[in-house]
Order: C-alpha cells, then sequence, then structure tokens
C-alpha cells in the first residue's frame, strides 16, 4: 500500500489555486532546467512566460468569442445548408415554382449584364484605337 498525503479539498479556492500555481511553476523549472539559471535568467525566462501567456490570454478573451460565433455559423450551414439568420422563403412543396422564377430573373439579369459589358468593351476599344 502506497502512502498519500492527504488532499486538502476543504481548502479555499484561492490557496488551491496558489498551490496549483506552484505546482506548474516546479515542473517548467524541472523541465526547462530553470532552477540552474542565475537568477537574471531566471527573471529574464520568467518575463517571457509571463508576456506570452498574457499575450495568449488577452487573445483569447478578445477573437474567440467571435471564432466560435464563425465556426457554429459554418456547422449550421454545413448541416442545414442555408445560413443561420436566413429564413426558407417557401415550403419544399413551391420551391420548383421559386427555382423557375428566379431562373428567370437570373437570365435576364445576366443577359443586361453581358450586353453593358459589350458596350462597355466596344467603347473602351474605340478609344484604345484612337489613342495609337
Amino acid at each position: 500500500m502506497e502512502y498519500r498525503t492527504p488532499k486538502d479539498e476543504n481548502a479555499p479556492a484561492i490557496q488551491r489555486f496558489g498551490k496549483w500555481l506552484r505546482l506548474k511553476q516546479y515542473q517548467i523549472e524541472v523541465t526547462f532546467g530553470v532552477y540552474m539559471f542565475t537568477p537574471v535568467e531566471k527573471s529574464v525566462f520568467w518575463s517571457v512566460v509571463f508576456l506570452f501567456s498574457s499575450l495568449t490570454l488577452l487573445a483569447c478573451v478578445l477573437y474567440l468569442p467571435q471564432h466560435i460565433v464563425f465556426i457554429s455559423n459554418r456547422a449550421w450551414f454545413y448541416v442545414n445548408g442555408y445560413h443561420a439568420g436566413e429564413q426558407l422563403s417557401s415550403s419544399v412543396s413551391s420551391a420548383g415554382g421559386l427555382v423557375t422564377e428566379n431562373k428567370d430573373k437570373l437570365a435576364l439579369s445576366v443577359s443586361s449584364a453581358l450586353g453593358s459589358a459589350a458596350t462597355a468593351a466596344t467603347t473602351a476599344g474605340g478609344q484604345v484605337v484612337r489613342e495609337l
């Protein structure tokens, strides 16, 4: 039977958090050999660790909520086939009529866009020829 130190689970949360931080500091010092550094090297090392952890925490607080919303919207789109804020305008039975109506509108808008693009290209081509 092995000996286990009694856990102080009734300790205040701040005291347990302090013990956890000291344990992490000890693990980092043993893993990276920080205990062999000179005091100046230790202060530089811990300053860099504090800087990186602070920047990581700040980035999580500022950007993680936006990222979670973005990912959840993507997941919603992949599962349902339309964007989360979008309402389906009709039922499945009338979808055929909508497709035909939208197809006609799209064909009309594409043909008018192509006509205006052709006119613009002709005008621009005429100007280039005049300049040469």
